[in-house]
């Protein structure tokens, strides 16, 4: 369940976005002082994409508002190098679809199985951090 705060700011939020440079996890920014990302997912197989806030799922969506001003990844700046590790971290097991809901997709008809936390971080050009 969304608390109340969370679900006026994502009613009302226009997020300045920033691309991640990851494959996985594409857009990130910062909404009143939480980290909201969007997994970009293997559309239509499955939603475009799934919202995290503060690395906590808050649920899918395949047509972001328009108040959210998502252009083409291109066009959006860069986040910066030090925080894409920062980001990505708390997220790095939750590349599959479904795999927030303990229910990963087992990718028979989509690419989820190889959005692995390696290749999440790597493909980021991120190191993961040691076990």
């Amino acid at each position: 369940m969304i608390d109340a705060a969370l679900q006026h700011e994502i009613d009302t939020a226009e997020p300045a976005w920033h691309r991640v440079d990851s494959p996985v996890f594409v857009y990130a920014a910062c909404v009143n002082g939480r980290v909201w990302v969007l997994r970009l997912n293997d559309f239509p197989d499955h939603p475009l994409f799934t919202l995290f806030v503060d690395a906590m799922v808050v649920g899918d969506l395949d047509d972001p508002p328009a108040r959210w001003h998502l252009q083409p990844n291109e066009a959006l700046p860069l986040l910066d190098p030090r925080l894409r590790r920062d980001v990505l971290t708390p997220l790095r097991h939750l590349g599959r679809y479904g795999t927030e809901a303990g229910q990963p997709c087992e990718g028979m008809w989509c690419h989820c199985d190889i959005l692995t936390e390696a290749y999440i971080m790597s493909a980021a050009g991120v190191i993961p951090p040691p076990p």
